[in-house]
């Protein structure tokens, strides 16, 4: 019996300290999912950390992570309700709004796109601008349209003809002094130092100028007008596992991630906490005083303002529809910093 009464206090705190009512016994955790944008790895960390750890259950909490990958439509799994949240971006959210699509992104896990050229250590290539000096730059479809275009309009030098298609085979980069290649700052590098025995220089293009945030949270409209409670908790948990995948005990978070893709190597993992944390891409900006996952009106501003002048989105696009302020910014899990 004293065992009985024991579990049923227990329960009852913990569902307290989530805010969640307790009628003596303990209410069904909250069931949702998170849609990734690809295989499972440690820029997915502190998703897969808040699972390992129970910080989600704490919460009132049963999260679920969609993996994505080359065959996955997670976004398309948001968009029909199949899941509750995905890791979406501030294009993707700006051409759901010009598509009439109530996506919204309400956290911003990551201050700076981790997106990089990279290019050989002795091309002469010092700083960013000297990549226009360049006979090639291999990229990809996406940052052909996007990034190149703001590159040329921000910096002199660059031109048309540099283009060619990156079919993420590094091979052609390698072989290729006079060559630039785009890159994840926490995935190419790496592998490239493997493949071909020396380490390229790296261009963060957040570093250059270029602003937008990356790997959020994105979710539906309707889930924050039916279950905004639920969406605060699942950002609040969230960034508390990403303070403590990065400066606490990860070690059962990289064995979900290692068991969900068994390509993935300790080294590589490594490598990738040791970038963000070196370049600031989880902790910069905002986020230095307001804590992991802020956004602000300002700074998306910015970006959409970049993106109208290339042409990539309409002046008159109401783009405030495409996030939300109200759930970050808090200091939410600094204390959790060491």
């Amino acid at each position: 019996m004293d065992t009985l009464r024991k579990l049923k206090t227990t329960l009852a705190g913990m569902a307290l300290g989530t805010g969640l009512a307790m009628s003596g016994q303990a209410l069904a955790l909250d069931e949702v999912s998170y849609g990734t944008n690809w295989l499972a790895q440690a820029e997915h960390g502190g998703f897969y950390q808040a699972v390992a750890d129970g910080t989600y259950e704490k919460h009132g909490l049963k999260v679920t992570i969609v993996q994505g990958g080359p065959n996955a439509a997670n976004r398309a799994l948001l968009i029909a309700g199949k899941v509750d949240f995905y890791m979406g971006g501030p294009l993707g959210d700006m051409d759901a709004v010009k598509q009439g699509i109530p996506l919204v992104s309400v956290a911003s896990i990551f201050q700076k796109d981790p997106q990089v050229l990279l290019a050989h250590p002795d091309a002469g290539v010092e700083k960013f601008g000297d990549l226009a000096k360049l006979d090639t730059i291999f990229m990809g479809k996406e940052g052909y349209v996007t990034y190149f275009e703001w590159m040329k309009k921000n910096f002199p030098g660059f031109k048309e003809e540099q283009y060619k298609p990156y079919t993420f085979n590094p091979a052609p980069f390698i072989a290729d002094k006079k060559s630039a290649q785009q890159g994840y700052l926490t995935s190419e590098p790496y592998e490239i130092g493997k493949q071909a025995g020396w380490t390229p220089k790296v261009f963060l293009l957040a570093d250059a100028g270029y602003s937008p945030y990356s790997t959020m949270i994105t979710t539906t409209q309707k889930m924050i007008d039916t279950k905004a409670d639920v969406v605060q908790r699942f950002v609040d948990a969230t960034i508390e596992g990403w303070y403590t995948y990065l400066y606490g005990d990860n070690s059962k978070a990289n064995a979900l991630i290692k068991k969900d893709n068994p390509e993935m190597t300790d080294g590589q993992i490594a490598y990738s906490i040791q970038k963000m944390k070196e370049y600031g891409i989880v902790e910069s900006g905002d986020a230095l005083t307001k804590g992991i996952g802020c956004i602000t009106d300002e700074r998306y501003k910015k970006f959409f303002e970049e993106m109208v002048q290339i042409g990539v989105q309409p002046a008159d696009l109401d783009y405030k529809k495409a996030y939300s302020t109200k759930f970050v910014c808090k200091g939410v899990g600094m204390a959790l910093k060491k």
